[in-house]
Protein backbone atom coordinates (compact mmCIF):
# COMPACT_ATOMS: atom_id res chain seq x y z
CA UNK A 1 0.00 0.00 0.00
CA UNK A 2 1.56 3.20 -0.88
CA UNK A 3 1.95 6.12 1.46
CA UNK A 4 -1.41 8.77 0.27
CA UNK A 5 -1.66 12.38 0.92
CA UNK A 6 -4.65 11.80 3.45
CA UNK A 7 -2.22 9.80 5.92
CA UNK A 8 0.43 12.58 5.46
CA UNK A 9 -2.29 15.27 6.03
CA UNK A 10 -3.23 13.39 9.61
CA UNK A 11 0.28 12.94 10.75
CA UNK A 12 0.79 16.78 10.14
CA UNK A 13 -2.14 17.53 12.09
CA UNK A 14 -0.95 15.82 14.86
CA UNK A 15 2.51 17.22 15.04
CA UNK A 16 0.81 20.55 14.80
CA UNK A 17 -1.99 20.09 17.27
CA UNK A 18 0.37 18.09 19.79
CA UNK A 19 -2.49 15.60 20.29
CA UNK A 20 -5.10 12.82 18.48
CA UNK A 21 -7.99 14.30 19.98
CA UNK A 22 -6.78 17.90 19.26
CA UNK A 23 -6.35 16.82 15.72
CA UNK A 24 -9.32 14.94 15.24
CA UNK A 25 -11.49 17.70 16.00
CA UNK A 26 -9.33 19.99 13.39
CA UNK A 27 -10.05 17.59 11.12
CA UNK A 28 -13.84 16.39 11.28
CA UNK A 29 -13.10 13.22 11.65
CA UNK A 30 -13.17 9.98 14.90
CA UNK A 31 -10.32 9.86 16.70
CA UNK A 32 -10.15 5.78 16.15
CA UNK A 33 -10.10 6.67 12.35
CA UNK A 34 -7.24 9.34 12.44
CA UNK A 35 -4.89 6.61 15.08
CA UNK A 36 -5.96 4.00 12.19
CA UNK A 37 -4.21 6.46 9.56
CA UNK A 38 -1.43 7.18 11.46
CA UNK A 39 -1.20 3.31 12.18
CA UNK A 40 -1.01 2.16 8.38
CA UNK A 41 1.10 5.49 6.99
CA UNK A 42 3.77 3.74 10.08
CA UNK A 43 3.48 0.27 8.85
CA UNK A 44 4.02 1.34 5.21
CA UNK A 45 7.15 3.43 6.06
CA UNK A 46 8.68 0.62 8.95
CA UNK A 47 8.50 2.32 12.43
CA UNK A 48 6.91 4.35 14.64
CA UNK A 49 6.50 8.07 13.58
CA UNK A 50 4.93 9.19 17.19
CA UNK A 51 5.30 8.46 20.68
CA UNK A 52 2.18 8.49 22.53
CA UNK A 53 2.78 10.34 25.72
CA UNK A 54 -0.02 10.45 28.31
CA UNK A 55 -1.39 14.03 27.45
CA UNK A 56 0.64 14.47 24.26
CA UNK A 57 2.44 13.39 21.43
CA UNK A 58 6.31 13.36 20.69
CA UNK A 59 7.95 12.66 17.32
CA UNK A 60 10.25 9.73 16.84
CA UNK A 61 13.52 10.19 15.29
CA UNK A 62 12.06 8.80 12.00
CA UNK A 63 9.17 11.27 12.55
CA UNK A 64 11.14 14.18 12.64
CA UNK A 65 12.91 12.75 9.24
CA UNK A 66 9.33 12.42 7.68
CA UNK A 67 7.93 15.44 8.74
CA UNK A 68 9.47 18.01 6.41
CA UNK A 69 8.97 15.70 3.55
CA UNK A 70 5.70 15.26 4.67
CA UNK A 71 4.87 18.89 4.81
CA UNK A 72 6.50 19.61 1.05
CA UNK A 73 4.18 17.06 -0.43
CA UNK A 74 1.27 18.50 1.12
CA UNK A 75 2.36 21.98 -0.04
CA UNK A 76 3.28 20.24 -3.86
CA UNK A 77 -0.50 18.74 -3.78
CA UNK A 78 -1.96 22.07 -2.89
CA UNK A 79 0.51 24.03 -5.42
CA UNK A 80 -0.58 21.27 -8.33
CA UNK A 81 -4.60 21.79 -7.74
CA UNK A 82 -4.31 25.51 -7.40
CA UNK A 83 -2.67 25.10 -10.76
CA UNK A 84 -5.56 22.91 -12.20
CA UNK A 85 -8.22 25.41 -10.68
CA UNK A 86 -6.17 28.23 -12.43
CA UNK A 87 -5.53 26.73 -16.13
CA UNK A 88 -9.02 25.92 -16.03
CA UNK A 89 -9.76 29.53 -16.15
CA UNK A 90 -10.84 29.23 -11.86
CA UNK A 91 -9.58 32.53 -9.95
CA UNK A 92 -9.63 30.68 -6.22
CA UNK A 93 -6.60 28.73 -4.35
CA UNK A 94 -2.96 30.01 -4.40
CA UNK A 95 -0.42 31.68 -6.84
CA UNK A 96 3.27 30.69 -5.43
CA UNK A 97 5.56 33.78 -6.68
CA UNK A 98 8.98 33.48 -5.74
CA UNK A 99 11.21 36.49 -5.90
CA UNK A 100 14.19 38.48 -4.25
CA UNK A 101 13.08 40.18 -0.79
CA UNK A 102 14.17 43.81 -2.08
CA UNK A 103 12.14 43.10 -4.83
CA UNK A 104 8.70 41.92 -2.76
CA UNK A 105 9.70 45.48 -1.25
CA UNK A 106 10.47 47.38 -3.93
CA UNK A 107 8.12 46.23 -7.13
CA UNK A 108 5.72 43.51 -5.97
CA UNK A 109 3.56 45.29 -3.28
CA UNK A 110 2.02 47.50 -6.64
CA UNK A 111 1.78 45.40 -9.29
CA UNK A 112 0.49 42.58 -6.45
CA UNK A 113 -2.40 45.12 -5.46
CA UNK A 114 -3.33 46.47 -9.31
CA UNK A 115 -3.38 42.41 -10.19
CA UNK A 116 -5.43 40.97 -7.32
CA UNK A 117 -8.36 43.98 -7.49
CA UNK A 118 -9.54 41.75 -10.74
CA UNK A 119 -9.18 38.40 -8.55
CA UNK A 120 -10.33 39.24 -5.65
CA UNK A 121 -10.72 35.27 -4.44
CA UNK A 122 -7.09 34.06 -5.36
CA UNK A 123 -4.15 34.14 -2.53
CA UNK A 124 -0.74 35.15 -3.15
CA UNK A 125 2.05 33.58 -1.08
CA UNK A 126 5.42 35.12 -2.02
CA UNK A 127 8.42 32.49 -1.36
CA UNK A 128 11.38 35.28 -1.09
CA UNK A 129 14.91 34.39 -1.19
CA UNK A 130 18.34 36.42 -0.49
CA UNK A 131 19.75 35.31 -3.38
CA UNK A 132 18.63 34.59 -7.53
CA UNK A 133 21.14 31.03 -7.42
CA UNK A 134 18.16 30.12 -4.55
CA UNK A 135 15.04 31.62 -6.20
CA UNK A 136 16.35 29.72 -9.61
CA UNK A 137 16.87 26.56 -7.82
CA UNK A 138 13.48 26.94 -6.17
CA UNK A 139 11.84 27.51 -9.69
CA UNK A 140 13.50 24.07 -11.05
CA UNK A 141 12.19 22.43 -8.18
CA UNK A 142 8.55 23.75 -8.62
CA UNK A 143 8.82 25.40 -5.55
CA UNK A 144 6.71 28.30 -7.00
CA UNK A 145 4.29 29.36 -10.10
CA UNK A 146 6.82 31.64 -11.67
CA UNK A 147 9.37 34.09 -10.09
CA UNK A 148 10.54 37.78 -10.49
CA UNK A 149 14.12 38.39 -10.57
CA UNK A 150 17.16 39.35 -12.21
CA UNK A 151 17.11 37.62 -15.77
CA UNK A 152 18.90 33.61 -15.33
CA UNK A 153 21.38 32.79 -17.83
CA UNK A 154 20.12 30.04 -19.85
CA UNK A 155 16.59 29.72 -18.48
CA UNK A 156 14.99 27.60 -20.94
CA UNK A 157 11.40 28.22 -20.19
CA UNK A 158 9.09 31.26 -20.93
CA UNK A 159 10.89 34.63 -19.39
CA UNK A 160 9.13 38.18 -20.55
CA UNK A 161 11.93 41.06 -19.27
CA UNK A 162 10.40 43.83 -17.32
CA UNK A 163 13.20 46.64 -17.08
CA UNK A 164 16.55 47.76 -15.76
CA UNK A 165 16.70 47.97 -11.74
CA UNK A 166 18.99 50.43 -11.22
CA UNK A 167 21.19 51.04 -7.83
CA UNK A 168 21.84 54.19 -5.78
CA UNK A 169 23.75 55.21 -3.25
CA UNK A 170 22.08 56.75 0.26
CA UNK A 171 23.66 58.25 3.40
CA UNK A 172 23.18 60.79 6.02
CA UNK A 173 22.20 63.96 5.31
CA UNK A 174 25.69 65.06 7.24
CA UNK A 175 27.30 62.41 5.69
CA UNK A 176 31.12 64.05 3.64
CA UNK A 177 29.81 63.90 0.42
CA UNK A 178 30.02 66.24 -2.76
CA UNK A 179 26.32 68.10 -2.94
CA UNK A 180 27.61 69.86 -5.92
CA UNK A 181 26.49 66.65 -8.12
CA UNK A 182 23.92 63.93 -7.95
CA UNK A 183 26.28 61.65 -9.58
CA UNK A 184 29.75 60.53 -7.88
CA UNK A 185 32.48 58.14 -9.15
CA UNK A 186 32.32 54.76 -7.27
CA UNK A 187 36.48 54.99 -7.21
CA UNK A 188 35.84 58.31 -4.80
CA UNK A 189 34.55 56.52 -2.36
CA UNK A 190 37.54 54.60 -1.40
CA UNK A 191 37.78 55.51 1.63
CA UNK A 192 34.26 55.60 2.94
CA UNK A 193 32.70 53.12 5.31
CA UNK A 194 29.89 50.70 4.42
CA UNK A 195 26.66 49.36 5.07
CA UNK A 196 27.28 45.77 3.12
CA UNK A 197 25.16 42.72 3.42
CA UNK A 198 25.81 39.33 4.93
CA UNK A 199 27.63 37.29 2.14
CA UNK A 200 24.32 34.94 1.66
CA UNK A 201 22.98 37.87 0.06
CA UNK A 202 23.14 38.82 -3.36
CA UNK A 203 23.09 42.62 -2.41
CA UNK A 204 26.35 41.51 -1.04
CA UNK A 205 27.93 40.49 -4.64
CA UNK A 206 26.22 43.54 -6.38
CA UNK A 207 28.34 46.30 -3.74
CA UNK A 208 31.70 44.10 -4.51
CA UNK A 209 31.59 44.00 -8.17
CA UNK A 210 31.01 47.52 -8.14
CA UNK A 211 33.49 48.37 -5.70
CA UNK A 212 35.89 45.86 -7.31
CA UNK A 213 35.32 47.65 -10.73
CA UNK A 214 36.33 50.76 -9.32
CA UNK A 215 39.88 49.09 -7.69
CA UNK A 216 38.84 49.07 -4.13
CA UNK A 217 37.20 46.55 -1.42
CA UNK A 218 34.46 48.22 0.91
CA UNK A 219 35.52 49.36 4.29
CA UNK A 220 32.38 47.65 6.37
CA UNK A 221 30.81 49.36 9.28
CA UNK A 222 28.08 46.77 9.43
CA UNK A 223 26.19 44.00 7.61
CA UNK A 224 23.02 43.59 7.22
CA UNK A 225 20.55 41.21 5.42
CA UNK A 226 17.86 43.46 4.18
CA UNK A 227 18.01 46.37 1.63
CA UNK A 228 15.37 48.26 3.90
CA UNK A 229 17.25 48.05 7.08
CA UNK A 230 20.58 49.09 5.04
CA UNK A 231 18.79 52.24 4.33
CA UNK A 232 17.78 53.01 7.87
CA UNK A 233 21.72 51.90 8.54
CA UNK A 234 22.80 54.60 6.65
CA UNK A 235 20.65 57.51 7.52
CA UNK A 236 21.97 56.62 11.31
CA UNK A 237 25.56 57.68 10.21
CA UNK A 238 26.74 54.01 9.70
CA UNK A 239 27.95 53.84 6.60
CA UNK A 240 27.59 54.53 2.77
CA UNK A 241 24.93 52.00 1.28
CA UNK A 242 24.03 50.83 -1.99
CA UNK A 243 20.68 50.13 -2.90
CA UNK A 244 18.12 49.05 -5.15
CA UNK A 245 16.19 52.35 -6.00
CA UNK A 246 12.72 51.15 -6.04
CA UNK A 247 13.48 50.44 -2.22
CA UNK A 248 13.85 54.00 -0.70
CA UNK A 249 10.71 55.77 0.28
CA UNK A 250 9.19 58.53 -1.42
CA UNK A 251 10.05 60.62 1.66
CA UNK A 252 14.02 59.89 1.90
CA UNK A 253 15.51 62.96 3.49
CA UNK A 254 19.31 61.37 3.52
CA UNK A 255 21.70 61.97 0.64
CA UNK A 256 20.85 60.34 -2.56
CA UNK A 257 23.52 59.99 -5.04
CA UNK A 258 24.11 57.66 -8.40
CA UNK A 259 26.82 55.72 -8.83
CA UNK A 260 29.78 56.32 -11.89
CA UNK A 261 29.80 54.04 -13.33
CA UNK A 262 26.09 52.92 -12.99
CA UNK A 263 25.27 49.55 -11.04
CA UNK A 264 21.93 48.05 -12.67
CA UNK A 265 20.54 44.59 -13.46
CA UNK A 266 18.11 43.48 -15.86
CA UNK A 267 14.55 41.93 -14.53
CA UNK A 268 12.26 39.07 -15.65
CA UNK A 269 9.49 37.53 -15.01
CA UNK A 270 9.61 33.50 -15.84
CA UNK A 271 7.51 30.41 -15.74
CA UNK A 272 8.76 26.88 -16.01
CA UNK A 273 6.00 26.62 -18.92
CA UNK A 274 3.92 28.79 -20.70
CA UNK A 275 1.47 30.10 -18.07
CA UNK A 276 -1.96 29.72 -17.56
CA UNK A 277 -4.60 32.63 -18.41
CA UNK A 278 -4.51 33.99 -14.67
CA UNK A 279 -0.70 33.69 -14.00
CA UNK A 280 -0.28 35.15 -17.33
CA UNK A 281 -2.57 37.86 -15.89
CA UNK A 282 -0.31 38.45 -13.31
CA UNK A 283 2.84 38.59 -15.38
CA UNK A 284 0.94 41.40 -17.75
CA UNK A 285 0.71 43.19 -14.40
CA UNK A 286 4.31 43.45 -13.51
CA UNK A 287 5.02 44.17 -16.74
CA UNK A 288 3.02 46.82 -16.97
CA UNK A 289 5.09 48.86 -14.61
CA UNK A 290 7.62 50.35 -17.18
CA UNK A 291 9.87 52.36 -14.63
CA UNK A 292 11.47 49.52 -12.58
CA UNK A 293 13.29 53.07 -10.80
CA UNK A 294 9.95 54.97 -9.60
CA UNK A 295 9.64 58.40 -10.48
CA UNK A 296 10.46 59.86 -7.06
CA UNK A 297 14.23 58.70 -7.24
CA UNK A 298 14.70 59.77 -11.20
CA UNK A 299 13.33 63.31 -9.74
CA UNK A 300 15.95 63.16 -6.99
CA UNK A 301 18.36 62.11 -9.50
CA UNK A 302 18.01 64.95 -11.81
CA UNK A 303 16.62 62.26 -14.18
CA UNK A 304 13.08 61.94 -15.12
CA UNK A 305 12.42 61.84 -18.43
Amino acid sequence: MAVSLRQLEYFVAVVDEGSFTAAAQLLHVTQPGLSHQIQALERELGGPLLERLPRKVRLTPAGRTVLPHARASLAHAERASSAGRRASGIATGELHVGTLFSISTGILPRALGDWRRNYPELRVQLVEFRHSDDLVAAMEAGNADLAVGPTPPNWDGPTREIGTEEFVIVASSDADLPTESHQIPMADLAEHEWVHFTPQSGLSEILDRACNSAGFEPRVSVRTEQGPSAINLALAGLGLALVPGNIVPPRFEGTLLRPDPPVRRQLSVYTRVRPDPITAAFVEAIADQTLVTPPHILRRLHLAR
